[in-house]
Protein backbone atom coordinates (compact mmCIF):
# COMPACT_ATOMS: atom_id res chain seq x y z
CA UNK A 1 0.00 0.00 0.00
CA UNK A 2 1.16 3.74 -0.84
CA UNK A 3 1.79 6.25 1.41
CA UNK A 4 -1.18 7.99 -0.51
CA UNK A 5 -2.75 5.16 -0.20
CA UNK A 6 -2.71 4.69 3.21
CA UNK A 7 -2.78 8.50 4.08
CA UNK A 8 -6.08 8.39 2.11
CA UNK A 9 -7.99 6.27 4.20
CA UNK A 10 -7.26 7.21 7.19
CA UNK A 11 -8.50 10.62 5.77
CA UNK A 12 -11.60 9.43 5.90
CA UNK A 13 -11.46 6.79 8.85
CA UNK A 14 -10.07 9.21 11.67
CA UNK A 15 -12.76 11.79 11.33
CA UNK A 16 -15.35 9.48 10.75
CA UNK A 17 -14.53 7.60 13.81
CA UNK A 18 -14.01 11.18 15.90
CA UNK A 19 -17.22 12.21 14.89
CA UNK A 20 -19.35 9.39 15.48
CA UNK A 21 -17.54 8.69 19.17
CA UNK A 22 -18.36 12.89 19.74
CA UNK A 23 -21.63 11.64 19.03
CA UNK A 24 -22.28 8.93 20.99
CA UNK A 25 -20.71 10.40 24.47
CA UNK A 26 -23.27 14.00 23.31
CA UNK A 27 -26.20 11.27 23.25
CA UNK A 28 -25.59 8.99 26.11
CA UNK A 29 -23.46 11.77 27.99
CA UNK A 30 -24.81 15.12 27.16
CA UNK A 31 -21.17 15.78 26.63
CA UNK A 32 -19.28 18.57 26.26
CA UNK A 33 -22.54 20.58 27.76
CA UNK A 34 -22.12 17.88 31.27
CA UNK A 35 -19.08 19.73 32.27
CA UNK A 36 -20.11 22.83 33.01
CA UNK A 37 -22.47 21.30 35.72
CA UNK A 38 -21.42 20.54 39.39
CA UNK A 39 -19.02 17.88 39.63
CA UNK A 40 -21.42 15.64 41.56
CA UNK A 41 -23.64 15.36 38.96
CA UNK A 42 -21.05 14.62 36.46
CA UNK A 43 -19.77 11.70 38.14
CA UNK A 44 -23.27 10.74 38.84
CA UNK A 45 -23.78 10.48 35.36
CA UNK A 46 -20.91 8.95 34.32
CA UNK A 47 -21.09 5.91 37.13
CA UNK A 48 -24.90 5.35 35.40
CA UNK A 49 -23.08 4.85 31.95
CA UNK A 50 -21.65 2.01 33.23
CA UNK A 51 -18.51 0.05 31.86
CA UNK A 52 -19.96 1.19 28.07
CA UNK A 53 -19.15 4.80 28.63
CA UNK A 54 -15.57 4.30 29.75
CA UNK A 55 -15.10 1.91 26.86
CA UNK A 56 -16.29 4.72 24.80
CA UNK A 57 -14.20 7.26 26.30
CA UNK A 58 -11.72 5.15 25.59
CA UNK A 59 -12.43 4.39 21.91
CA UNK A 60 -12.65 8.31 21.82
CA UNK A 61 -9.18 9.22 23.16
CA UNK A 62 -7.70 6.37 21.10
CA UNK A 63 -8.93 8.37 17.58
CA UNK A 64 -6.21 11.37 18.70
CA UNK A 65 -3.71 8.54 18.89
CA UNK A 66 -5.26 7.29 15.00
CA UNK A 67 -3.89 11.40 14.07
CA UNK A 68 -0.12 10.88 14.30
CA UNK A 69 -0.32 8.07 11.54
CA UNK A 70 -2.38 10.39 9.45
CA UNK A 71 -0.37 13.29 9.44
CA UNK A 72 2.55 11.81 8.69
CA UNK A 73 1.50 9.58 6.06
CA UNK A 74 -0.63 13.12 4.53
CA UNK A 75 3.20 14.48 4.46
CA UNK A 76 4.50 11.48 2.49
CA UNK A 77 1.97 11.09 0.17
CA UNK A 78 2.21 15.00 -1.23
CA UNK A 79 4.43 14.79 -4.16
CA UNK A 80 5.97 18.36 -4.72
CA UNK A 81 5.97 20.03 -1.94
CA UNK A 82 8.54 21.46 0.41
CA UNK A 83 10.18 19.24 2.10
CA UNK A 84 11.02 21.19 5.39
CA UNK A 85 7.46 22.19 5.62
CA UNK A 86 6.39 19.12 5.02
CA UNK A 87 8.42 17.96 8.10
CA UNK A 88 7.22 20.85 10.04
CA UNK A 89 3.79 20.11 9.43
CA UNK A 90 3.78 16.21 10.61
CA UNK A 91 5.95 17.71 13.26
CA UNK A 92 2.99 20.12 14.43
CA UNK A 93 0.38 17.38 13.91
CA UNK A 94 2.18 14.27 16.21
CA UNK A 95 2.06 16.83 19.07
CA UNK A 96 -1.23 17.90 18.37
CA UNK A 97 -2.11 13.87 18.51
CA UNK A 98 -0.46 13.86 21.61
CA UNK A 99 -2.06 16.57 23.55
CA UNK A 100 -5.20 15.70 22.67
CA UNK A 101 -4.79 12.17 23.55
CA UNK A 102 -3.55 13.50 27.14
CA UNK A 103 -6.56 15.60 27.68
CA UNK A 104 -8.79 12.91 26.99
CA UNK A 105 -7.47 9.42 28.42
CA UNK A 106 -8.18 10.96 31.90
CA UNK A 107 -11.43 9.48 31.57
CA UNK A 108 -11.47 6.09 30.85
CA UNK A 109 -8.59 5.85 33.88
CA UNK A 110 -8.72 9.04 36.71
CA UNK A 111 -12.95 9.57 36.18
CA UNK A 112 -13.93 5.83 37.23
CA UNK A 113 -12.04 6.13 40.62
CA UNK A 114 -13.45 9.43 41.26
CA UNK A 115 -16.76 8.32 40.58
CA UNK A 116 -16.69 5.19 42.78
CA UNK A 117 -14.88 7.60 45.39
CA UNK A 118 -17.67 10.09 45.19
CA UNK A 119 -20.34 7.25 45.32
CA UNK A 120 -18.42 5.56 48.30
CA UNK A 121 -21.24 5.82 51.77
CA UNK A 122 -18.17 6.00 53.74
CA UNK A 123 -16.49 8.82 52.40
CA UNK A 124 -17.07 11.95 54.39
CA UNK A 125 -17.49 15.92 53.19
CA UNK A 126 -13.38 16.34 53.41
CA UNK A 127 -13.43 13.25 50.81
CA UNK A 128 -16.05 14.59 49.28
CA UNK A 129 -14.52 17.92 48.86
CA UNK A 130 -11.13 16.23 47.68
CA UNK A 131 -13.03 14.26 44.42
CA UNK A 132 -14.18 17.86 43.86
CA UNK A 133 -11.20 19.50 43.98
CA UNK A 134 -9.16 17.15 41.95
CA UNK A 135 -11.87 16.58 39.38
CA UNK A 136 -12.15 20.29 38.52
CA UNK A 137 -7.86 20.85 38.50
CA UNK A 138 -7.78 17.59 36.12
CA UNK A 139 -10.61 19.22 33.80
CA UNK A 140 -8.77 22.75 33.84
CA UNK A 141 -5.48 21.39 33.13
CA UNK A 142 -6.00 18.01 31.20
CA UNK A 143 -9.04 19.65 29.74
CA UNK A 144 -9.45 23.07 29.52
CA UNK A 145 -5.26 24.06 28.51
CA UNK A 146 -3.69 21.00 27.51
CA UNK A 147 -6.53 19.14 25.57
CA UNK A 148 -8.86 22.25 24.39
CA UNK A 149 -6.14 25.20 24.60
CA UNK A 150 -2.80 23.52 23.41
CA UNK A 151 -4.93 20.74 21.03
CA UNK A 152 -7.03 22.95 18.95
CA UNK A 153 -4.22 25.59 18.56
CA UNK A 154 -1.42 22.72 17.48
CA UNK A 155 -4.38 21.16 15.19
CA UNK A 156 -4.91 24.48 13.75
CA UNK A 157 -1.25 25.07 13.13
CA UNK A 158 -0.89 21.71 11.38
CA UNK A 159 -4.22 22.16 9.17
CA UNK A 160 -2.87 25.55 8.11
CA UNK A 161 0.66 24.37 7.55
CA UNK A 162 -0.92 21.26 5.51
CA UNK A 163 -3.17 24.11 3.71
CA UNK A 164 0.10 25.19 2.50
CA UNK A 165 1.80 22.03 1.81
CA UNK A 166 -1.59 21.05 -0.06
CA UNK A 167 -0.91 24.00 -2.51
CA UNK A 168 2.12 23.62 -3.40
CA UNK A 169 1.33 19.72 -3.79
CA UNK A 170 0.50 18.26 -7.58
CA UNK A 171 -1.52 15.36 -6.29
CA UNK A 172 -4.51 17.17 -4.41
CA UNK A 173 -6.40 20.10 -5.64
CA UNK A 174 -4.98 23.49 -4.35
CA UNK A 175 -8.35 24.48 -3.35
CA UNK A 176 -8.19 21.65 -0.43
CA UNK A 177 -5.10 23.96 0.58
CA UNK A 178 -6.58 26.88 0.74
CA UNK A 179 -9.71 25.51 2.55
CA UNK A 180 -7.15 23.60 5.59
CA UNK A 181 -5.46 27.25 6.14
CA UNK A 182 -9.23 29.02 6.55
CA UNK A 183 -10.32 26.06 8.85
CA UNK A 184 -6.38 25.84 10.80
CA UNK A 185 -7.23 29.61 11.37
CA UNK A 186 -10.60 29.15 13.02
CA UNK A 187 -9.25 26.48 14.98
CA UNK A 188 -6.74 28.78 16.09
CA UNK A 189 -9.14 31.65 17.01
CA UNK A 190 -11.38 28.33 18.66
CA UNK A 191 -8.00 27.83 21.26
CA UNK A 192 -7.69 31.15 23.00
CA UNK A 193 -11.90 30.14 24.54
CA UNK A 194 -10.54 30.24 28.02
CA UNK A 195 -7.23 32.50 27.74
CA UNK A 196 -7.37 35.88 29.83
CA UNK A 197 -10.32 37.61 30.91
CA UNK A 198 -12.05 34.49 29.86
CA UNK A 199 -10.62 31.88 31.86
CA UNK A 200 -13.97 31.45 34.20
CA UNK A 201 -16.90 31.15 32.22
CA UNK A 202 -15.22 30.83 28.19
CA UNK A 203 -15.08 33.51 25.01
CA UNK A 204 -19.10 33.08 23.35
CA UNK A 205 -17.68 33.50 19.93
CA UNK A 206 -14.90 30.52 20.34
CA UNK A 207 -17.26 28.39 21.99
CA UNK A 208 -19.82 28.83 19.46
CA UNK A 209 -17.28 28.42 16.85
CA UNK A 210 -15.52 25.58 17.86
CA UNK A 211 -18.38 22.91 16.75
CA UNK A 212 -18.74 24.35 13.63
CA UNK A 213 -14.49 24.60 12.89
CA UNK A 214 -14.91 20.67 13.86
CA UNK A 215 -17.42 19.72 11.35
CA UNK A 216 -15.55 21.47 8.30
CA UNK A 217 -12.29 20.56 9.32
CA UNK A 218 -13.75 16.80 9.42
CA UNK A 219 -15.32 17.43 6.13
CA UNK A 220 -11.94 18.81 4.88
CA UNK A 221 -10.08 16.13 6.45
CA UNK A 222 -12.22 13.28 4.29
CA UNK A 223 -12.42 15.34 0.88
CA UNK A 224 -8.84 15.31 1.36
CA UNK A 225 -8.61 11.85 1.63
CA UNK A 226 -11.28 11.24 -1.18
CA UNK A 227 -8.15 13.50 -3.22
CA UNK A 228 -6.08 10.93 -3.03
CA UNK A 229 -7.75 8.16 -3.61
CA UNK A 230 -8.52 9.17 -6.48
Amino acid sequence: MSAATAAGVLLIVVPLAFNAAFAMLAARFDYPDVLRRPTDEVLGRFRAGGAGLILLWWAFALTAVAFAPLVVLLSAALRGADGALLALAATIGVLAAAVQFLGLIRWPFLVPYLARTAADPDAGAARQEAVDVVFQSFNRYLGVAVGEHLGYALTGAWSALAGVTIIQASNVPAVLGVLGIVTGAALLLCSLEFVGGHEDDGWRVAAQLTPIAYVVWSLWLIATGVALLG
